[in-house]
């Protein structure tokens, strides 16, 4: 699950935030990490399942991200479902707080991936689709890749 491209190499996407989330605006953010936890995301071990950020006392914290235990870790193992601290400026976290509490938005993670042999997670501000909307998009996605079909034929 990674793909090269430049200086920047894809540890995990998490594709299903695509189908119930709008994406307003992305942001890119460091994540504190414990050796293991490294190792883990180098062989692609995440799992996005229910990511989310949430703000306590000024401070960026990722809660739901599952980072599977390494398994040569030995005694210093980490703990898979932790909540992680996030690296942001102040002004950026103070920021999406703002749009979070007026707006009705979430922020949710999107991508992990190394990026200049650090860490980073991109994380979206984004704005719940109702049922009809993703079933809008499944019935576009579903014509165009009939109308692909029907080209690649003739």
């Amino acid at each position: 699950m990674t793909k090269q491209s430049g200086k920047i190499k894809i540890l995990g996407q998490n594709r299903k935030a695509r189908h119930v989330y709008e994406f307003v605006e992305f942001v890119e953010a460091g994540m504190v990490l414990t050796g293991s936890e490294v190792k883990s995301l180098r062989q692609g071990m995440i799992s996005f399942m229910d990511g989310y950020v949430q703000f306590e006392q000024g401070e960026a914290l990722l809660v739901g991200v599952h980072i599977a235990k390494y398994e040569n870790a030995g005694y210093a193992q980490h703990q898979p479902d932790r909540t992680r601290t996030l690296l942001m400026h102040k002004h950026e976290i103070q920021k999406l707080m703002d749009q979070v509490a007026q707006k009705g938005l979430t922020v949710v993670p999107t991508k992990v991936y190394f990026k200049n042999g650090k860490i980073k997670v991109e994380l979206a501000l984004a704005r719940g689709k109702n049922l009809y909307d993703r079933r809008q998009d499944l019935k576009e996605k579903a014509v165009k890749r009939d109308t692909a079909r029907e080209m690649a034929q003739r």
